[in-house]
């Protein structure tokens, strides 16, 4: 089998099955979580830098605002492992 039809499937001699090569899910700067993680999390800390915290402490504080971005990185990584929580590992050759 040439190089170029190696992804679509390969081809086993023993028992001339061909057999389909899985990939996993994208990668994830390529997924819209990804951007929108970074826009909400650079929203929670433009909006924590502009927000005056005032005298009566109810602000919204730098300390705040990082346990904010914490909270969805956290739900964005978990969003991530469930997407790739029913794909394979590319197949390969030494099964």
């Amino acid at each position: 089998m040439s190089n170029s039809a190696q992804g679509a499937a390969t081809h086993n001699p023993s028992n001339s099955v061909a057999r389909r090569v899985l990939t996993e899910t994208k990668s994830a700067f390529k997924t819209t979580e990804f951007y929108i993680w970074l826009i909400v999390s650079a929203a929670i800390l433009i909006a924590a830098a502009v927000t005056d915290n005032g005298d009566d402490g109810q602000g919204f504080g730098a300390a705040q605002a990082w346990q904010y971005v914490a909270v969805v990185t956290a739900a964005y990584i978990i969003s991530r492992g469930i997407a790739k929580a029913g794909t394979h590992a590319r197949d390969s050759n030494n099964d």
